[in-house]
C-alpha cells in the first residue's frame, strides 16, 4: 500500500535526496506514521531511521537545505536532531539492542529494518513508510499494526515480557497510549504488565512523571490510573492514592470508596481545565483522608484534618518522584489543603467574612480552587448535585463582590510595618506583629474597610490598649 500523499512535506523530499546521495535507505518510522494512518494532529516531532549511519545523514540533510540547520548529534546513542520549520527531526541508525537486567540503557548494535522495527514498543508504533526512490511512500508493517490501529488494540512486538522487561517503561507508555487513543490493550501484554510490574522500580521518578502527567493531559485520565491500579504498578508508584481503595464498615456505618471518588473528580475537572497541575491537585485532593480515618459511634467515620495532612503528603510525593519542588509543588499543596473551604462554606449560610477569608487565603488561585470544589461534587442525588451547584453560584457570586468592594486577594496590609513603628518610635518588635495582625483581622472580619484611613484610626485605637503612645 502506498501513502505518498503523507509525505506531502518537502522536507521528505529533501531526506530522500540525501539518503540517495549517501547511498543508503530511510524511513520515517513511529508517531508521525501512526498519528496520519489515525488522522490525528500532526505533533511536530518526526522519527527518521537510517539503515546506516542516522548523523551523516542528519549532516547531509542540513546541507541540502536552504538555511543549514544546526545538527545536534548525541554520539554516545547515535542520534541526531535538527529543526525545520517548527519540526524536531530526529535521525538514528538501525539497531538492535539487548539490556541488562538493571538498567533500561540497551547494548546496541547496527541493524536492518527489521531489527530496529523488532525493538519498537507497540505494533502501530514500527509502522514505516520507505523515503526510498523505488518504493517511496510503500508503508512497512511486518507486525501488522495496521490491523492494530483499526482495531483499537495496543500490542507489542515481540514477546510482552521481554518487551516491558526489556524496558519497563515501556508499560507507562501501554497505559498512557490506551488512555490518548481510547484503545484496548491487548490481555496479554496486560497480564505481562502484571507480571512484570516490580521492575518499574528500575525506572527515574522523572520518567514516570512524564507518563503520568501525559494520561492526567487525556480527556479521561481514570482510564488509564485504572490500569496502573489493576496491573499493581500505582501501589509502587502512589500508594498513597492505593490506600484511598478501602471501604470500611463498622456497625452499619460505612464510607465512601475514595479511590474511585478521586477518579471522578479527575475526569469531572478536565473538560474545565487543561492546567496539568490543577488536575495533579484534584488527583491528590484526598490522600490524607487514609492516615486520617477514624470511627466514633455519635460521628460514624471522620477524617479530621485530613485537607492539611494532604497537603503535607503533597510535598513528600514531589520529592519521592523527583517532580518540581517549586511554585507548581506549593500550588498543589495549597488546593490540597484548601479543598474542603468552599464545599464547608456552601453549606452554611455563605458570610462575608467567610468569603473574605477565603479569597484571602487562596490569593490568586481562588479561581482555580472553586473549579477543584465544583469537580469534588460527585453525589448521584439529583436534588443534592443541583442544589450544591447552586450554592457555588452563590459563592462565585459573593467572591467577586467581596473581592471588588475589599480587595483582599494578595492583601498588602494598608499601614505598613515601617509606619507603625514610626508613629510610635518603636523598633522592630513583638507589637508592631501584633497590631499588623490585628489590622489584617478587623478587615477580614468586616470591621473595617480595606482602606488606609480606617486603619490608621484602628491602629491608634489598637496601640493605646497596649500602653503604646503615639509620638507627637
Amino acid at each position: 500500500m502506498n501513502y505518498t500523499k503523507a509525505l506531502n512535506n518537502k522536507i521528505f523530499e529533501i531526506i530522500s535526496k540525501a539518503s540517495q546521495e549517501l547511498n543508503l535507505e530511510s524511513y520515517v518510522i513511529g508517531g508521525f506514521v501512526r498519528d496520519y494512518l489515525l488522522q490525528r494532529d500532526f505533533k511536530k516531532d518526526i522519527d527518521i531511521v537510517a539503515i546506516g549511519s542516522g548523523i551523516e545523514l542528519a549532516l547531509k540533510v542540513s546541507e541540502l537545505l536552504q538555511n543549514k540547520p544546526k545538527v545536534q548529534v548525541f554520539k554516545n546513542y547515535g542520534t541526531a536532531m535538527l529543526r525545520y520549520k517548527e519540526m524536531d527531526i530526529e535521525f538514528v541508525g538501525a539497531r538492535k539492542e539487548s539490556y541488562a537486567e538493571h538498567s533500561r540503557n540497551p547494548i546496541v548494535e547496527n541493524g536492518t529494518l527489521e531489527d530496529d522495527q523488532n525493538r519498537r514498543d507497540f505494533t502501530i508504533n514500527a509502522l514505516a513508510f520507505s523515503l526510498n526512490k523505488g518504493n517511496y511512500g510503500e508503508l512497512v508493517d511486518p507486525f501488522d499494526g495496521l490491523s492494530d490501529l483499526k482495531n483499537k488494540i495496543i500490542k507489542t512486538p515481540l514477546n510482552p515480557d521481554i518487551t516491558y522487561s526489556d524496558d519497563p517503561l515501556r508499560m507507562m507508555r501501554a497505559i498512557r497510549f490506551s488512555t490518548q487513543l481510547d484503545f484496548v490493550i491487548e490481555a496479554k501484554s496486560l497480564e505481562a504488565i502484571e507480571r512484570n510490574k516490580e521492575r518499574i522500580k528500575i525506572i527515574s521518578g522523572e520518567r514516570i512523571v512524564d507518563e503520568l502527567n501525559k494520561i492526567l493531559s487525556t480527556p479521561k485520565p481514570s482510564i488509564g490510573f485504572l490500569h496502573l491500579y489493576k496491573t499493581g504498578l500505582l501501589e509502587i508508584i502512589l500508594p498513597e492514592l492505593t490506600a484511598l481503595n478501602n471501604v470500611e464498615e463498622i456497625e452499619g456505618h460505612t464510607h465512601k470508596n475514595n479511590f474511585y471518588h478521586t477518579l471522578e473528580v479527575v475526569d469531572n475537572i478536565c473538560p474545565n481545565t487543561d492546567d496539568v497541575w490543577l488536575r495533579w491537585a484534584a488527583l491528590l485532593h484526598d490522600i490524607g483522608k487514609a492516615p486520617t480515618k477514624k470511627f466514633n459511634k455519635k460521628q460514624g467515620w471522620t477524617f479530621h484534618g485530613h485537607e492539611f495532612l494532604g497537603g503535607k503528603m503533597v510535598k513528600k510525593i514531589f520529592e519521592r518522584l523527583h517532580m518540581p519542588l517549586n511554585q507548581k509543588m506549593k500550588f498543589v499543596a495549597k488546593m490540597v489543603m484548601l479543598s474542603s473551604r468552599p464545599i464547608v462554606l456552601s453549606e452554611d449560610i455563605v458570610t462575608d467574612s467567610a468569603v473574605r477569608r477565603l479569597v484571602f487565603d487562596a490569593g490568586e488561585d481562588v479561581d482555580n480552587l472553586m473549579t477543584l470544589c465544583e469537580a469534588d461534587i460527585t453525589t448521584k442525588n439529583p436534588t443534592k448535585f443541583k442544589k450544591y451547584h447552586n450554592n457555588f453560584d452563590i459563592v462565585r457570586k459573593k467572591i467577586i463582590e467581596v473581592e471588588e468592594r475589599d480587595h483582599v486577594r494578595n492583601f498588602q496590609p494598608p499601614i505598613s510595618g515601617e509606619e507603625i513603628m514610626e508613629l510610635f518610635n518603636l523598633k522592630p518588635s513583638r507589637e508592631i506583629g501584633v497590631l499588623k495582625e490585628a489590622v489584617k483581622e478587623a478587615i477580614l472580619e468586616g470591621e473595617i474597610p480595606n482602606e488606609y484611613q480606617a486603619a490608621y484610626d484602628f491602629v491608634l485605637k489598637r496601640a493605646e490598649k497596649l500602653g503604646l503612645k503615639k509620638v507627637s
